[in-house]
Parts: structure tokens; C-alpha cells; sequence
């Protein structure tokens, strides 16, 4: 019977106008201390974000998001925080803020197999959290369409 890995997961939001509370969901960060795995994926939606402000910063948005998966990666790259261990860039990175890119609350779930998991975990949470449903695509617990 395999062991099974913990791994604490939070969708990356971004919040247009913060005053506002609007977002909309743009990627995903997945942690597993035990396999050593962090990984942020990310895609940005901008005519969703262009919906809820127009006069959105799409390029200071891009930029901020583009930043996450490199404090994942760590080393000098990620600057100061690439020296620190990927448990800690976890936090920093789903630590609470008010500016326009946030995280859900932290996740857990459980795996076995973990790299080859935790990679069809973070697919699977990119297409079921941040992704458009495609229009054949039934809603999570729907029955399945007849008409097709």
C-alpha cells in the first residue's frame, strides 16, 4: 500500500480594484514538503479581467503574476526570497495581502505517487478553478448533457 504525501495548495486571484473585492481566478500554487515540489501555474484571463475593470493594469498584472512561478523555482532569480527553503515561499507567497494579486485561503489534500500527482493535481485544479468551462463541459456534480 503506498504512502501518502500531504500538499496544501491556494488559487491566485487577481483583484483588479481591491476596493471592490471583485476577482477573478488566474492560476494556481501547489506545495508538497515531503516530494520537495513547488510549483505555480499560471494563466490570465484578461478579457474577464477587462470585464470587471476596464481600466485594468494588464501589463503591471502580467508582471506580478510572472514573478510567481519564479519564487517557486527559487535560487537567484527569485532574488532574496529564492534563498529561502520552498516550504517558507509557500507561506510568503499565500501569506494574506490588499493588493491585486491574492490568494485563496490554503488547501490540503492527499497523495500518493507524489510528483506524478501533485503535476495532474495542479492540470486538474488549472482546469477546474482558472479555466473557462467549455461549453460541452458539464458543471462539477452535474448530470451529464443527453443532447449531445
Amino acid at each position: 500500500m503506498p504512502t501518502l504525501s500531504t500538499y496544501d495548495y491556494a488559487i491566485v486571484r487577481v483583484v483588479p480594484r481591491v476596493e471592490r473585492g471583485e476577482f477573478i481566478n488566474a492560476g494556481v500554487i501547489v506545495s508538497c514538503a515531503a516530494a520537495g515540489y513547488l510549483q505555480a501555474r499560471i494563466e490570465l484571463d484578461e478579457a474577464k479581467l477587462l470585464a470587471l475593470d476596464p481600466g485594468a493594469d494588464v501589463h503591471g498584472i502580467r508582471a506580478g503574476l510572472a514573478a510567481l512561478p519564479v519564487i517557486c523555482a527559487g535560487g537567484s532569480a527569485a532574488g532574496a526570497l529564492g534563498a529561502l527553503s520552498a516550504r517558507e515561499r509557500f507561506h510568503w507567497l499565500v501569506a494574506p495581502r490588499s493588493t491585486s494579486i491574492q490568494t485563496s485561503p490554503v488547501h490540503t489534500g492527499q497523495c500518493d505517487s507524489p510528483r506524478l500527482t501533485l503535476e495532474l493535481q495542479l492540470e486538474h485544479l488549472m482546469r477546474t478553478m482558472v479555466r473557462r468551462p467549455s461549453p460541452h463541459q458539464a458543471a462539477p456534480g452535474a448530470p451529464a448533457s443527453t443532447l449531445d
